[in-house]
């Protein structure tokens, strides 16, 4: 499966709110997405039931005007947003600036609390940690995981600490032993390669939308999956830079073909407070 086909609906409507809604104060009608949607190969029942299920799980909020339904983001949404935003026009997949510290989270729960224990790590790969040992995880630089931890109920079994290594250390060898490179490296080098291959291709405008739609979305499945690690202890030949380059200059192709499409498929309403 390619990383196109394996990009979730929930992972692309969130993309198009981010393209299309943040920060403008508008809802988008119903039938916008549907016919955006269909367009990218996703059918009219399932894009219906993303948005039910977005709306159940406080992401969405709705708007009616007359007889028809309009969708706006919620402060958890926004949130969400805004944060995957930062990651892909601040952030960036580079990380050149570690100041050589870590972040250190060492947790001991009871052998019973297998769920627990499962949705601790799995939320911790999220966050850009990696396991030095069964117990501790590590990840670069300093990551704030109070509310992650807080969330979870795990305030007791947890202790976190900030640190630098020992002179004569080895980085790379503990980098290449706490996180799977080679997969990191691949999703970029795929990503680049299907991509660049795009870069030539003529698009029309609603064309231009669907596939900047996509390639955001698969950008921002990669990144937040990277947990940035400090590029001068990767391999030479490490592939992220690359990729960004290849994003950057596919979106900017995009762009304007994608913004035509857009002021002529979408129909945006202003939010109204109260409205849910």
């Amino acid at each position: 499966m390619t990383g196109e086909e394996s990009l979730r609906s929930q992972s692309l409507l969130l993309t198009f709110l981010g393209d299309q809604v943040l920060g403008r104060d508008v809802c988008v009608y119903s039938g916008s997405v549907i016919d955006v949607f269909e367009r990218a190969g996703v059918g009219e029942q399932a894009t219906r039931s993303t948005l039910t299920r977005m709306v159940h799980r406080g992401l969405l909020r709705r708007q009616r005007e007359g007889r028809r339904m309009y969708f706006g983001l919620t402060e958890h949404s926004t949130a969400v947003l805004r944060d995957g935003e930062r990651r892909i026009w601040q952030t960036g997949a580079v990380n050149r600036t570690w100041d050589g510290t870590w972040t250190l989270l060492g947790f001991s729960l009871p052998e019973s609390w297998q769920r627990q224990r499962h949705d601790l790590r799995s939320k911790l790969t999220w966050s850009g940690f990696g396991p030095l040992f069964s117990g501790l995880w590590i990840a670069p630089g300093e990551v704030d995981v109070s509310e992650l931890v807080s969330e979870l109920g795990l305030a007791a079994h947890v202790k976190v600490f900030r640190a630098t290594a020992d002179t004569g250390m080895d980085i790379g060898a503990l980098i290449e032993e706490t996180w799977e490179l080679s997969e990191l490296a691949a999703r970029y080098g795929d990503f680049t390669r299907r991509w660049e291959a795009r870069e030539s291709r003529p698009a029309e405008p609603e064309d231009a939308l669907v596939l900047r739609l996509r390639l955001q979305a698969e950008w921002l499945q990669i990144i937040r999956r990277d947990p940035r690690l400090p590029v001068r202890h990767l391999p030479g030949d490490w592939p992220a830079e690359r990729a960004e380059k290849t994003f950057r200059t596919v979106h900017e192709r995009l762009t304007p073909l994608a913004r035509e499409a857009s002021e002529r498929l979408l129909d945006l309403v202003p939010v109204r407070p109260g409205q849910a």
